[in-house]
């Protein structure tokens, strides 16, 4: 029998593990309860022993050992999340998930450990396996299998007796126990928590107190990027969490395009040590951020600095995580919470950078003073935009013949108006999507909207239609309707380049289950990721201003 059977076979009994578990609860039976010791059913079991089929009397643990004693008899004997020990007659399997197996007692067919040992010492009739673990075979074992330790050693007596195959499949590093794991399952996963108060588990409470140190010593070396990443949390929590949800959603997409791109493979591994980066500094704010809050409730005018925050804010933290359910759920909360936080920040950082860098409206105005940005509600009070200044000028005020790339004075005008939101851009949307499909219905059929050809073809006929007009109108005619414009946030006049970016960057926008699009609702400039892409915004000029 060759290692790929030996593998399909573990799978297998594990699988038949878990149907063993998931039966009596479909019967509306506890998962691992014996049936009732009644005479009838004494009776069938012994006859059914007597022909040599044993399907319904089997020991089954989950979270704790499975032990079959010396004078019993089971058809399986299974341990999740624990150890399985045989001491008995077993006419199928013995195996433990996450433990260790033992069998001192004849097996009718495989003795199988994951993640865990198995010592045989008594006749088993099919394999021995150990995933991740060793085996160890006794003076009266006997194997009428395979005898295969995957990730381990294989080590017998000298009077064992293997009829099969002996294999060790070996890594680099051999793994010797999984104690450690066993007892944070127990104690920790199966009761939803990160810690416990348990033996056996040192070293977790020893790896948070590294991990707590390390967060002191980040927030004494960086006090500035923590503090500014603590008043985020504070001024803007609901978009730090959609930032760390649109990241969450956007990894696995980078990833796909770095790859497929080939040379971008180069990138992933600095790619994810930035991830992880992000992630541990965001860890690190949430718990600056705790012991802030912390301090606040005996003084509010006392400000610590961020690595004694953290040294106040911890202790709290890693006694929490040892709730029961709350303690995993605030785990990963905060740990999504702290990554969003950090993101948002340095968009944050990235969008005052530009601000600062961009030309002052007065200077493209000759002097002249900007026109305040007029609220939405009062869209009179807005400045119209000012004639063309030259013959042969297109609508941003740029000459034709020109072509320069200087800050327009129109566009510089245009970005002083209120930004559109999300319902009247979707609105506008919604009207070009409906007149790019009667168009084709009429000119072209490349399909319902629904079927996926032809919703690759309306897509993009739909953004070719977008860039076209973005470029020569500054809207399609949804916008038109709505009295909407795409402007650039430089100031300078919408070039085909820009035009379409802007155009390709909507299938970003929309691949992610369209949140590029919803982020409009939550920005503060109202844009979409494809205007962030390619630096514009939209915003809505006033009655009476012609765009055609």
């Amino acid at each position: 029998m060759n290692s790929h059977r030996i593998f399909t076979r573990a799978a297998w009994l594990a699988g038949c593990a878990w149907l063993i578990v998931l039966v009596p609860w479909a019967h509306g039976e506890e998962p691992g309860a014996m049936p009732a010791p009644d005479e009838s059913y004494q009776s069938e079991s012994m006859h059914r022993h007597r022909r040599g089929h044993h399907d319904q009397n089997s020991v089954v643990a989950i979270g704790h050992d499975a032990l079959l004693a010396a004078d019993g008899r089971a058809d399986a004997v299974v341990a999740i999340l624990g150890s399985a020990t045989s001491a008995g007659e077993v006419a199928d399997a013995v195996v433990s998930i996450l433990g260790n197996t033992r069998v001192t007692g004849p097996v009718g067919d495989s003795a199988v450990a994951v993640l865990g040992n198995v010592y045989v010492d008594s006749a088993v009739n099919g394999n021995v396996v150990a995933v991740l673990g060793d085996v160890e075979l006794g003076p009266q074992a006997q194997v009428g299998g395979d005898t295969v330790a995957v990730g381990g050693v294989v080590s017998r007596d000298p009077s064992a007796i293997v009829r099969g195959t002996q294999q060790s499949l070996g890594f680099a590093t051999h793994v010797h126990g999984i104690d450690w794991l066993q007892a944070w399952v127990q104690h920790c996963l199966l009761y939803g928590r990160m810690l416990a108060f348990a033996p056996g588990l040192g070293w977790a409470w020893s790896l948070a107190l590294i991990c707590l140190a390390l967060y002191a010593l980040t927030a004494a070396l960086c006090p500035h990027a923590v503090e500014r990443c603590r008043q985020t949390l504070e001024t803007h929590p609901l978009q730090s969490l959609l930032a760390a949800l649109l990241t969450v959603l956007a990894t696995p997409v980078l990833f796909v395009l770095l790859c497929i791109t080939v040379i971008g493979i180069l990138a992933v591994p600095f790619v994810g040590l930035a991830l992880l980066l992000t992630d541990f500094f965001g860890k690190l704010v949430i718990v600056a951020w705790l012991g802030h809050r912390i301090v606040k409730l005996f003084s509010s005018a006392t400000l610590l600095p961020p690595y004694l925050a953290v040294l106040v804010g911890g202790p709290l933290l890693l006694l929490l995580y040892t709730v029961p359910v709350v303690g995993m759920i605030l785990y990963k909360l905060l740990g999504l919470l702290g990554l969003g936080v950090v993101v948002y920040t340095m968009l944050l950082h990235v969008r005052a950078q530009r601000a600062a860098s961009q030309p002052a409206p007065a200077a493209a105005m000759a002097g002249a003073s900007p026109a305040p940005r007029a609220p939405s509600s009062a869209p009179a009070a807005a400045a119209p935009i000012p004639p063309q200044e030259a013959p042969g000028a297109n609508a941003y005020g740029e000459s034709a013949a020109a072509g320069t790339s200087a800050a327009s004075p129109l566009a510089s005008a245009a970005l002083a108006y209120p930004r559109a939101g999300f319902w009247i851009r979707m609105a506008a949307l919604l009207i070009d999507v409906i007149l790019i499909g009667i168009l084709l219905s009429f000119t072209w059929h490349p399909g319902p909207f629904g079927s996926p050809s032809g919703t690759r073809w309306h897509l993009l006929v739909l953004a070719s239609y977008g860039a076209l007009m973005w470029k020569l109108k500054g809207a399609t005619i949804g916008g038109i309707v709505f009295d909407l414009q795409v402007v650039r946030v430089d100031g300078r006049p919408l070039d085909w380049a820009t035009a379409i970016v802007r155009a390709l960057s909507c299938f970003l926008s929309l691949f992610i289950f369209g949140l590029g699009f919803i982020w409009i609702a939550v920005d503060h400039e109202r844009q979409a990721w494809h205007d962030k892409i390619a630096g514009t915004v939209v915003v809505r000029l006033p009655k009476g201003v012609s765009l055609v």
